[in-house]
């Protein structure tokens, strides 16, 4: 019998397999992200094994221009098993040709593979047939196999978006670990469906919380303020719908649907559950409205959170929830309470709180009489009252639902539509748009319109005021806070794509930042919402220098340079806050393995150095006098301290790797094992850390050998597998599943590594490794996948924003962009300043990733990197793109030997020269006179440091003398009413002439106070 469609879920009543031997059963039996024991939808899956080609369905389905072939595949844990595909036979007895595309499978998850068939419109499909090419035992299962119809689709960029993009997680393997976050941009709330309405972590799984008839269910509509699963949420409040008997249990009043009943925008979600009941939300900036349909005319919505922490109160009468929220995971450093504000815009029948003593857990309840309720909410992490003028500001009585999702719609298309494309898939259009969503999802802002004026709560002002049911204990702070954000990854992509695409709103929230630190007296590393002791370096400081080297400007500046030179030069009183280490590192040039990750810390330490140098350079060219040489001092500290990552490498093995307090090396090179991970190495091994060093392409390849050398260095790696090793955390994993030899683009550390190749000249291999990323790692989209690792606040994403357009901000920290092959024919980058910049690469396609030329608004370009300045001002970028290899812009970098200045070796005061800022020396003098004799011959001193001590005064006013004999004295540099600003704080003193002594000695002229301490004195030499 003809039919325009076909689908099989293997189930009971649906068609099944034709060829004899093939066995439909009970699915896969583990995996990391999706419920086992039943298929991807439906109990029953076809498991298959090899074989050779077999027909599973007789068919007879014309096939149009919009027909599509698509099927789920479940590779077992064999790699040979993702050698599969389904093909169709016609009815001419010739074959579509479809063959299997092993690497864009992901062994023991699901994937989804659809095959266009609008190349063999008018023909018909006879046959589907099993095509599968490997031998042995291995084996998997096959789901919805589907020929049918998807007409073209003509959206707005806010429409390709699926909130639910990356939800395919869990804690073993994460495809994202994102959740179905419904806001506006930078919003201060997120508000979510809850398939799991007691974690603060993946509290919204795609697959893996199905019930017995494998279909997902919402305990709850949640609002949320998770950065990461790993981070944990916070300020919880749930609700949800149901009809008959108020259900308070999470798990009876939980309610069933399909994916495919879902809507999952960013202004907008919405589902209709199994039963006929639906909800819907729609957002604003601290506010959302709910919209929820009884198909029998009468229903309810419950009220509660998931950790049972909090204050509730219902006034049925007038339909107005209040209360307030304490729920905070164990990483939501700073986080008070945050109140709650709700009115309905029906008339309630009845409602009240329900007590449940046993869990202790106090819900409520309003029950409406009415096929549709409406409920509009607002929070504040100031007060109750706050809360309701939130409500008022942003969706005030008599607004519709439609009037806020619209609303919200347009806020999301101004910012997803600077962005046009041409020549994208449908696909490609998804993750595109879907990972600019992302981008410009955090960070969030955490401040409020009050009756005096813009306000926050502060989460890094440490207050003992307790909190009430109507207002925060916190200390609230005039201005704006922008929070949730994990600097570690997101200065590499995120930060530079604001810069890029965004630079007012870059600045704006650069300076929220900067909030914490004129509060608390430093920038949060993971910002969650304050001081997180959490991951490695104090990445806001290259990622701010980042942007005002490319003309963001609009934060303060000042400011925002003295919280990056603190985080470079002060030992930090808490765990939470500065650089670990730093205590030591900054006088041993190395970070030792007392550090826990100390070489990690080290490598980031070099990085945000080179940014802070290059913004110190800036600033002292824009100021004059005393002010100037202090910028300038500082840029020349800071440079040689950048290439600190030389004093970790060990030739011996050609890896950098940890070393200990007494400079020795944690392992010999008999011992040594590249593929290991740990301890030195945070979430990654030494083959990902060998080419950390993006901001000194000349000092790496020099490390390795020289271009050709980190050439080869750069093959081994992506030629060495990645095992996985024991699976101790899920990094592991995925970058075993990733499949490009040790390069786990599944983590941000490794993200950069592609465009080495551009230190070595090799263009060519760089652009092939960027298009292979582009091509299957990002896939899955439609049910739950779609990135091969964390997407960590947007960075993830930002590397796909940002190679799909053919640039990567390989130096963060200094304005330039690397370049490779843009994967659409065109794009149209709207910037802030009115002006367009253009990239067109006419003949792009998946198959053609190598550059052969590029012109600049019509100028032939033959370097490989473009200046930030030729984007920003608007330009017209066009690519000559092709399927073979070319030599454009292979020229490789000129090594040069990194060489940081060692300090001197020699006698003088112990407590000056032991290399930690935890000791000091106390003078009982405020003109002490302090001397130091070098070993061996004399080296030229470039600069010295002096590091203030816990307690008693600081120098103000000095002289250096250096001496050959120790008797007749010179002058070497001179200084007078210089400031330290805070305890045990390192300043560097650059010296007009640069000078070899055999005696050094410091005449200190006046100080703050009787007393002078000192914690440590340098003497940098060449």
């Amino acid at each position: 019998m003809t039919t325009a469609a076909f689908f099989s879920s293997f189930e009971a009543g649906d068609p099944q397999p034709v060829a004899p031997g093939l066995r439909v059963d009970s699915g896969p039996r583990r995996s990391p992200t999706a419920k086992t024991g039943v298929g991807f939808t439906g109990a029953k899956a076809l498991r298959y094994q090899a074989g050779p080609p077999l027909v599973l369905f007789e068919v007879d389905i014309p096939v149009t221009g919009h027909s599509a072939l698509s099927y789920v595949v479940f590779p077992a844990s064999d790699d040979r098993s993702t050698h599969v595909a389904l093909d169709v036979e016609f009815a001419d007895g010739s074959r579509a040709g479809f063959a299997p595309d092993p690497e864009t499978l992901y062994v023991d998850q699901w994937n989804l593979v659809r095959r266009p068939l609008k190349a063999f419109a008018g023909r018909r499909v006879r046959r589907i047939l099993l095509v599968t090419e490997f031998d042995g035992e291995a084996t998997g299962w096959l789901d919805d196999v589907r020929i049918a119809e998807r007409p073209p689709r003509h959206q707005d960029p806010v429409d390709w978006v699926r909130t639910t993009r990356g939800t395919h997680s869990s804690g073993e393997f994460s495809r994202g670990n994102t959740f179905p976050a419904t806001a506006v941009p930078h919003g201060f709330n997120f508000w979510t469906p809850v398939t799991d309405a007691r974690a603060l972590n993946w509290f919204y799984s795609y697959h893996r919380h199905n019930d017995e008839r494998n279909e997902p269910r919402l305990q709850a509509f949640g609002l949320s303020h998770q950065p990461s699963p790993w981070m944990g949420d916070r300020h919880t409040f749930h609700l949800m719908p149901g009809a008959g008997p108020v259900e308070p249990d999470r798990g009876r009043r939980s309610l069933a649907f399909s994916h495919d009943d879902e809507t999952d925008r960013p202004h907008h979600y919405r589902v209709r559950f199994r039963g006929g009941i639906t909800a819907e939300v729609a957002p604003s900036e601290h506010a959302a409205m709910f919209r929820f349909g009884f198909p029998d005319g009468r229903g309810w919505v419950l009220f509660d959170n998931a950790r049972n922490r909090g204050g509730l109160r219902i006034d049925a009468e007038r339909g107005i929830v209040t209360g307030h929220t304490w729920v905070r995971s164990g990483l939501s450093t700073g986080a008070r309470r945050m109140f709650v504000y709700a009115e309905a815009d029906q008339r309630p029948e009845k409602g009240g709180r329900i007590r449940r003593p046993f869990w202790r857990t106090v819900t409520g309840s309003l029950e409406f009489a009415v096929p549709e309720a409406t409920l509009r909410i607002a929070t504040s992490l100031i007060s109750l009252a706050q809360a309701k003028r939130n409500l008022a500001l942003e969706i005030p009585a008599g607004t519709t639902f439609d009037q806020v999702r619209d609303r919200a719609r347009e806020r999301w298309q101004e910012v997803l539509g600077r962005v046009e494309l041409e020549g994208a898939s449908e696909d490609e259009l998804t993750t595109f748009y879907s990972c600019l969503y992302r981008l410009f999802l955090y960070p969030n802002v955490a401040h409020e319109n009050t009756p005096r004026g813009i306000r926050h709560a502060s989460p890094v002002v440490r207050s003992f005021r307790p909190s009430t049911r109507r207002r925060t204990g916190a200390k609230v702070v005039d201005g704006e806070l922008y929070v949730n954000n994990g600097f570690w990854d997101t200065y590499r992509t995120a930060w530079p794509a604001y810069a890029l695409l965004a630079p007012r709103q870059c600045g704006r929230m650069i300076d929220g930042f900067v909030q914490q630190y004129r509060e608390g007296g430093w920038i949060a590393r993971w910002s969650s919402p304050g001081y997180a002791d959490l991951m490695t370096g104090t990445s806001s400081d290259v990622a701010f220098a980042d942007a005002y080297l490319k003309g963001v400007t609009n934060f303060d500046v000042e400011a925002a340079y003295d919280a990056a030179l603190k985080n470079a030069t002060v030992t930090p009183p808490r765990k939470g806050v500065g650089r670990k280490g730093l205590d030591r590192s900054a006088f041993l040039g190395y970070t030792p393995t007392s550090t826990r990750g100390g070489l990690s810390w080290a490598l980031e330490g070099c990085l945000n150095d080179f940014g802070l140098a290059n913004l110190s350079d800036a600033l002292a060219r824009e100021s004059s006098g005393a002010r100037a040489r202090r910028f300038a001092d500082n840029a020349v500290y800071l440079r040689q301290r950048a290439q600190h990552y030389a004093n970790h490498f060990d030739a011996r093995i050609g890896f950098f790797q940890g070393r200990t307090l007494d400079g020795g090396w944690r392992h010999a090179p008999a011992g040594f094992d590249p593929g290991a991970w740990g301890p030195d190495y945070v979430e990654t091994n030494a083959w990902n850390t060998a080419f950390s060093v993006p901001h000194d392409g000349p000092g790496l390849a020099a490390l390795h050998g020289g271009p050709a050398g980190l050439e080869a260095k750069l093959d081994e790696f992506f030629r060495t597998p990645e095992t996985g090793q024991d699976g101790r955390i899920h990094e592991m994993t995925e970058a075993r599943d990733v499949r490009m030899g040790q390069y786990g683009h599944s983590n941000q550390p490794s993200h950069h590594i592609p465009f080495v190749y551009a230190f070595a000249g090799a263009q060519a291999k760089l652009q092939r490794t960027v298009r292979e990323v582009l091509r299957r790692l990002y896939l899955g989209s439609e049910i739950g996948q779609g990135y091969p690792g964390d997407e960590d606040n947007g960075e993830m994403s930002a590397w796909y924003v940002f190679t799909a357009l053919g640039l990567y901000p390989l130096a963060v920290g200094s304005p330039r962009y690397a370049v490779c092959a843009p994967l659409f024919r065109s794009a149209t980058v709207h910037l802030d300043n009115g002006k367009d910049l253009v990239i067109r690469a006419p003949r792009a396609a998946t198959g053609t990733p190598y550059v052969h030329g590029l012109t600049v608004d019509g100028e032939p370009h033959p370097s490989a990197t473009l200046a930030h300045a030729v984007l920003a001002r608007g330009a017209v970028l066009e690519f000559d793109v092709r399927a073979e290899p070319g030599d454009w812009g292979g020229e490789p970098v000129a090594p040069v030997a990194p060489a940081p200045l060692k300090d001197l070796a020699g006698t003088g005061i112990a407590a000056l020269s032991d290399n930690t800022s935890r000791t000091q020396a106390v003078f009982r003098t405020p003109r002490p006179t302090i001397t130091f004799t070098a070993d061996g011959e004399p080296r030229e001193v470039v600069l010295y440091t002096l590091t203030s001590g816990s307690s008693a005064g600081d120098p103000q006013d000095w002289v250096l003398e250096g001496s050959d004999d120790g008797r007749r004295w010179r002058t070497l540099d001179e200084r007078s009413g210089e400031v330290f600003r805070w305890r045990r704080q390192t300043r560097p003193f650059v010296l007009a002439d640069p000078a070899a002594c055999r005696h050094y000695r410091l005449r200190v002229r006046a100080s703050t106070r009787r007393r002078v301490a000192l914690a440590q004195w340098e003497l940098l030499a060449r």
